[in-house]
C-alpha cells in the first residue's frame, strides 16, 4: 500500500488526513465494540439479516482490525479500503433487508473514499 510522507505535504494535508483517521478509527472502533459486546441491538440487528450471529463477529473483527489499520500510516489505505467494504455491507443490509436509514452508510462511505484519495494523492 501507500506510505504517507510527512515531508512532503501541506500542513491543511496532514491535519485533514489525521483528523478523517480518528474520526473513521472512533466510529467504527465504538462500532466493533457494540457487536463484539454483544448488545442487544446489534444482535436484533443481525438476527433480521439473517445471516446468523457469526457474522456479527465477524463484521465487528473487521470493523476493529480497519479501525486500528486507519491509524497507522503505512497502512490506512488498506484500513479505510477494508472499512469501505464493511460500509457497502451495511449499505446494502440496510437498503435491502433492514429498511432503515441508509444515508448514514453513504456519508461514512464518501468519507473513506476521500481518506483513500487524499492519502494516496499526497503520498
Amino acid at each position: 500500500m501507500t506510505s504517507v510522507d510527512l515531508k512532503t505535504q501541506t500542513p491543511a494535508a496532514r491535519i485533514s488526513i489525521w483528523g478523517l483517521r480518528v474520526l473513521m478509527a472512533a466510529l467504527f472502533l465504538f462500532a466493533a465494540a457494540m457487536k463484539l459486546t454483544g448488545q442487544p441491538a446489534m444482535v436484533a440487528e443481525f438476527a433480521t439479516v439473517g445471516l446468523g450471529q457469526w457474522f456479527r463477529y465477524v463484521t465487528g473483527l473487521m470493523e476493529l482490525a480497519g479501525g486500528v489499520l486507519v491509524l497507522i500510516p503505512r497502512r490506512s489505505v488498506l484500513g479505510a479500503g477494508m472499512l469501505l467494504m464493511v460500509d457497502a455491507g451495511a449499505f446494502v443490509a440496510q437498503v435491502a433487508v433492514l429498511h432503515m436509514d441508509w444515508l448514514h452508510t453513504v456519508v461514512i462511505g464518501a468519507l473513506l473514499v476521500a481518506l483513500i484519495v487524499i492519502q494516496r494523492r499526497n503520498a
